[in-house]
């Protein structure tokens, strides 16, 4: 006979979630234990097991919640439309706020994927690609004077997703200034610099004239 759930099923899975990306955020994946992430959740191992079968799936439901909510914000972004600035400024935006408001989540993803089975990093790596696609196109779509090559292609987006992955660490959203202002400070040092046009294109000019 199936097991029914209770009214707060839902509260209380993302609860776990919630309170088990905090928990390896701050001691690691490997470090918390069951009692651990019972303690942090105020369940007992009983009930957390009720809704997890193990550590590891907890860990995949964190991170492959993490990335679709971050997809679901970047798609709506496009679907809004517009010129292509616009669209690459309101999916830096989308991103940024999301990891602004999930900095437990983010540095999970980024340090902890590799302790899910093969299958499990394999899908949360596709879904991180459809989102690493969007931005790629964008990129290409802006790039009127063809840097962006197959050669150079994944190191700029990755110089990009550099400057707005890694602000768990740095950045505070509560600050002077807000996620939104932030992407737009990173969409505008990524596409213009801060050298006048001239001194950007001698640097690539150089660059070029050394490969």
């Amino acid at each position: 006979m199936a097991r029914t759930r209770s009214e707060n099923y839902d509260g209380i899975h993302l609860g776990i979630l919630t309170n088990a990306a905090r928990l390896f955020s701050a001691q690691g994946y490997m470090r918390a234990s069951i009692a651990d992430l019972a303690d942090a959740c105020k369940l007992s191992r009983g009930a957390l097991y009720h809704y997890f079968d193990s550590k590891e799936a907890i860990l995949f439901a964190i991170l492959d919640a993490h990335i679709r909510e971050m997809i679901e914000h970047v798609e709506t972004a496009v679907a809004a439309g517009g010129p292509t600035l616009t669209q690459f400024q309101n999916v830096i935006r989308a991103i940024v706020e999301v990891n602004a408001k999930s900095p437990h989540e983010q540095r999970v993803l980024i340090h902890d994927l590799s302790f899910l089975n093969a299958d499990e990093q394999q899908t949360i790596k596709d879904l991180e690609r459809q989102l690493v696609d969007i931005v790629t196109d964008l990129m290409l779509r802006l790039d009127a004077e063809g840097r962006i090559v197959k050669r150079t292609k994944k190191i700029y987006t990755m110089i990009l997703f550099g400057i707005i992955n890694f602000t768990y660490t740095w950045y505070d959203p509560k600050g002077a200034i807000g996620p939104q202002e932030f992407a737009d400070m990173a969409v505008e040092l990524f596409l213009n610099g801060f050298a006048p046009g001239g001194a950007a294109k001698s640097v690539a000019a150089n660059r070029r004239e050394k490969v």
